[in-house]
């Protein structure tokens, strides 16, 4: 994963620990003391919620704890790889779209990252600048030329 990726982690892991979880506690104190659990929708509300956050925060320790961070910049070459900012076109429509190469963990495709188990980052991996590649889609096979690679 990217140092971005692995901080956005640690800034969730954070709020979690800091604010969610001593939220969620002082939320069961106090629908425990509306008196009866068990027709007690905001008691259960509560736990339920306290059981999802302590879920979270174990998965975003172990995420953080096998994490291998790679710094893009210190990368160099025209071959997309992970951590590679990918400028492609629409072989079909022309368009361009940027996309970096990034960690299952910090995908994000609204803000340009995508995961590098995405079929449209596998078909990219090991491809150069004028290299074209095919990608199933369920509206048919798409292509797309790789028109910029760059590490940053």
């Amino acid at each position: 994963m990217t140092a971005q990726g692995l901080a956005r982690l640690e800034e969730e892991l954070r709020t979690l620990k800091g604010s969610e979880r001593p939220a969620v506690i002082q939320a069961i104190a106090t629908a425990r003391e509306h008196g009866d659990l068990s027709e007690n929708a905001e008691y259960h509300a509560a736990r339920e919620r306290q059981s999802f956050i302590e879920g979270r925060i174990k998965e975003l320790e172990e995420i953080i704890s096998y994490a291998d961070v790679i710094d893009p910049r210190k990368l160099t070459g025209d071959t997309v790889r992970f951590g590679a900012t990918v400028v492609v076109a629409d072989e079909d429509s022309d368009e361009e779209k940027t996309y970096q190469i990034v960690g299952i963990h910090e995908a994000d495709l609204k803000s340009g990252k995508l995961s590098i188990q995405a079929p449209l980052a596998r078909a990219l991996i090991g491809k150069s600048v004028g290299d074209s590649v095919e990608v199933a889609a369920p509206g048919g096979s798409r292509f797309y030329e790789v028109v910029e690679v760059r590490f940053e």
